[in-house]
């Protein structure tokens, strides 16, 4: 017999309800005065285990309706670059995305600045929408420098994504990432089907490979559905 205090034994049948998909994202559980009676507990005990899920995101509480199982985060890692259709799939979701631009430009001051390269030289660009179960998680901005990638724009990144194409073209051997919260434009909203009052998380990334550098690229993230992690061993 478990030993767990009550408020724990709930908050653990609320989460096993929710990772078998008994409970979908967007459905309602049980009201507290429901699962008072099925744990025969107060309902002090009930809105302890509720509360803790809702600090955690996995409940969201909606005034006068309800509480409701979230959309889970999808996470990063921060100190690696993984394939994002990868860790999608990893996470038993459906991948797919949306190729907004690819093309070749001039490059304007910052992205020359981005890349080590001359004010107007030639660099690819392509800016791709990237989801999850049919949910935008991430807008990729990425400029590659045509050098030492030049058949970057006659890849299929419906089927391929720019990560794995670099990675299997150009090794990686140095990464540079940093973070930002931002308040996003209305296109970046719109792409990420997230208002302008939401904020975003804004990964810069810098890609070198034999010690050349080859990408850089923005990778905006809606900040209610992601999260970056990093892990050090010290």
């Amino acid at each position: 017999m478990t030993k767990a205090p009550r408020f724990l034994q709930i908050k653990t049948y609320i989460e096993e309800q929710i990772s078998n998909h008994t409970w979908a994202v967007g459905s309602q559980i049980p009201t507290e005065a429901e699962l008072c009676e099925q744990f025969s507990v107060s309902r002090m005990t009930v809105n302890k285990a509720i509360r803790d899920l809702v600090n955690e995101r996995k409940l969201e509480r909606t005034p006068r309706l309800g509480t409701f199982v979230c959309q889970p985060k999808a996470e990063s890692p921060l100190m690696d670059i993984r394939n994002i259709a990868d860790e999608i799939i990893a996470r038993g979701q459906n991948y797919n995305n949306q190729i907004i631009s690819l093309c070749e430009i001039s490059a304007p001051e910052d992205v020359a600045m981005r890349l080590g390269i001359l004010l107007g030289s030639t660099v690819y660009k392509s800016e791709i929408v990237h989801f999850a179960d049919g949910i935008p998680v991430q807008l990729e901005v990425r400029w590659v420098n045509p050098a030492f990638a030049p058949d970057y724009l006659r890849q299929d990144f419906s089927k391929i994504t720019p990560n794995q194409y670099l990675v299997s073209n150009c090794p990686l051997n140095t990464i540079e990432h940093t973070v930002e919260a931002i308040m996003p434009t209305e296109s970046i909203a719109r792409l990420l089907q997230m208002t302008v009052k939401q904020p975003c998380l804004l990964l810069h990334r810098r890609t070198w490979s034999n010690n050349q550098l080859i990408s850089a690229a923005l990778l905006y993230h809606p900040g209610d559905r992601y999260k970056l992690s990093a892990r050090a061993d010290l």
